[in-house]
């Protein structure tokens, strides 16, 4: 498998705090928001996913678009997971939330 994701970590994370060493400070529902609003945005063809995942994702993968690169079965938290599983090659996930915040997630191979 093989996907892409944007993730808005929250002071309830397991690690409350951005690639970038900032402390998160925004709530559950807020970082949710965020996703949901980024989520609208990329399905309205406003931003690039790519892009905006440099610009807003709470994680390292940020400084590859998002990119996660290949992964096996049983690598990844096990919601994040069943979320790729269900989703089609080029597709975009709903709100995920795993340990880690909330996620969209874009099936890349």
């Amino acid at each position: 498998m093989r996907a892409s994701h944007i993730l808005a970590k929250h002071t309830d994370s397991r690690n409350p705090k951005t690639w970038r060493g900032n402390e998160v400070t925004r709530s559950e529902k807020e970082a949710y928001e965020k996703i949901e609003d980024i989520r609208k945005a990329i399905e309205n063809q406003e931003v690039d996913f790519g892009d905006i995942a440099m610009e807003e994702s709470d994680c390292s993968s940020a400084k590859r678009k998002g990119d996660l690169g290949w992964f096996q079965e049983g690598r990844m938290q096990p919601a994040f997971e069943s979320a790729v599983k269900a989703l089609q090659v080029g597709e975009l996930s709903q709100p995920v939330k795993s340990d880690s915040g909330i996620h969209i997630i874009l099936r890349t191979g």
